[in-house]
């Protein structure tokens, strides 16, 4: 596992500076609306789309290079970042252009050998407007770029009736898991002929926090699926995805994508705000599941949710403010809070205003 290590970001949306930033196994952002929490995640979905080679198009569909910079190119004129992981670290400059792109500056990938305290980087170009991470691959294989390629950010706050994940699609798309469950039909198929544990432990955490849901269905043969599924004791009666309430299906996706092989779980895994729509015990099992796959992977999360911080520690989480209309970054110990976890909980203690992140 490639997990990022520390951060530093300046100019990015809200976060005017951030340096050195340490990041833990599970890092829990709260904080009030608009603090910044979306745009620390929305850093990790640039990085996604620089990999990919979509930063024009995805710059120009998110409202241009002063969307990106911290109030604009008159206030601000680049976009800089270092992204750390155990063995190396990526680099890079973002500046805007008069036609209202965001270009390279700089671009750089590095290996670092701790055992003989020694550094190998290479500087991947100037002026482009792609990101070569791609190319490096053979240099700095196996520790990059899957490093940054394995950086994915998942949203499943999207259940209305045009929702991906309710549509059907092709039964071949089950490589892993889509970002927004588009494919969660042929996936759980994928996961209940290949990895039956996985898939009963995924079905068996589902009845937790959904009595009456049974099953889902599996249809043989088929070229395209769709999610669906049976009630408790009446396993002839298959019912569309539309017969979901938005939080059960929600917590179907998070299941899935929690409980799934460690082996096909990413290295760093982004959620934001997970507990939409969630009944209170949902997300005291959604933390145990955080908790678990924490023991193996990176995980990081924004949330609104004191239930979900009451069942954290102090370590866990990360707090968001704004002063001066930068956003900022804060993690506590659990010696610093240990006096008030005497007579509170971690998430009273927010609610209280102690550790900041409240309007």
């Amino acid at each position: 596992m490639s997990s990022v290590s520390s951060l530093t970001i300046t100019g990015f949306k809200s976060i005017r500076s951030l340096r050195d930033f340490k990041l833990n196994p599970l890092n829990v952002l709260i904080g009030a609306n608009g603090a910044g929490k979306s745009n620390f995640i929305g850093f990790f979905r640039l990085l996604s789309q620089m990999y990919l080679r979509r930063l024009q198009l995805y710059v120009q569909t998110q409202g241009g290079p002063d969307a990106f910079l911290h109030f604009g190119r008159k206030i601000t004129d680049h976009i800089y970042a270092e992204v750390f992981f155990q063995s190396g670290g990526y680099k890079f400059n973002l500046i805007p252009t008069a036609d209202n792109r965001l270009i390279f500056e700089e671009e750089i990938i590095y290996t670092i050998n701790n055992t003989h305290k020694s550094e190998f980087g290479m500087q991947l170009g100037s002026g482009h407007t792609e990101s070569n991470l791609e190319d490096a691959e053979d240099i700095f294989s196996p520790v990059f770029p899957t490093s940054v390629k394995s950086l994915l950010v998942y949203h499943f706050h999207d259940t209305g009736e045009t929702a991906r994940v309710k549509q059907p699609h092709a039964a071949n798309i089950n490589l892993r898991l889509e970002t927004d469950a588009g494919n969660l039909a042929a996936y759980l198929t994928l996961l209940y002929q290949k990895h039956p544990q996985q898939y009963r432990r995924i079905v068996e955490t589902i009845r937790l926090v959904a009595p009456f849901f049974g099953d889902f269905v599996h249809r043989d043969d088929a070229e395209f699926v769709e999610l669906e599924w049976t009630q408790a004791g009446r396993p002839d009666t298959p019912f569309k995805a539309h017969m979901l309430s938005d939080g059960t299906l929600r917590f179907i996706c998070l299941a899935t994508l929690l409980l799934q092989p460690t082996s096909k779980l990413p290295d760093t895994i982004l959620i934001d705000e997970p507990e939409l729509g969630l009944h209170p015990y949902a997300i005291s099992v959604l933390a145990d599941m955080f908790k678990q796959v924490a023991e193996q992977r990176q995980l990081i999360v924004s949330t609104q949710s004191v239930e979900l911080v009451n069942e954290l520690t102090p370590e866990d989480i990360i707090v968001v403010d704004q002063e001066d209309g930068a956003s900022t970054f804060k993690r506590y110990s659990g010696e610093e809070l240990a006096g008030w976890l005497q007579e509170y909980s971690l998430g009273e203690i927010w609610k209280r205003n102690i550790l900041g992140g409240r309007p």
